[in-house]
């Protein structure tokens, strides 16, 4: 009798997709390092802005 009040909920799988089966690039970085590379370029853009001018010798 309790089975006739069963209530089906759909399966919750979301997001709990595997991707290993894909193809893997020949280039891999690791994060440290993508993290060094973008530190290096807001120290170059930080510098260009302040001093660009001046080295570009346009001032």
């Amino acid at each position: 009798m309790a089975r006739d009040n069963k209530i089906n909920l759909p399966s919750s799988g979301a997001g709990l997709t595997s991707y290993y089966g894909e193809q893997k690039s020949l280039i891999q970085f690791k994060p440290s390092l993508v993290i060094v590379f973008v530190i290096i370029i807001i120290i170059i853009e930080v510098f260009l802005h302040t001093q660009g001018l001046k080295v570009l010798g346009i001032i």
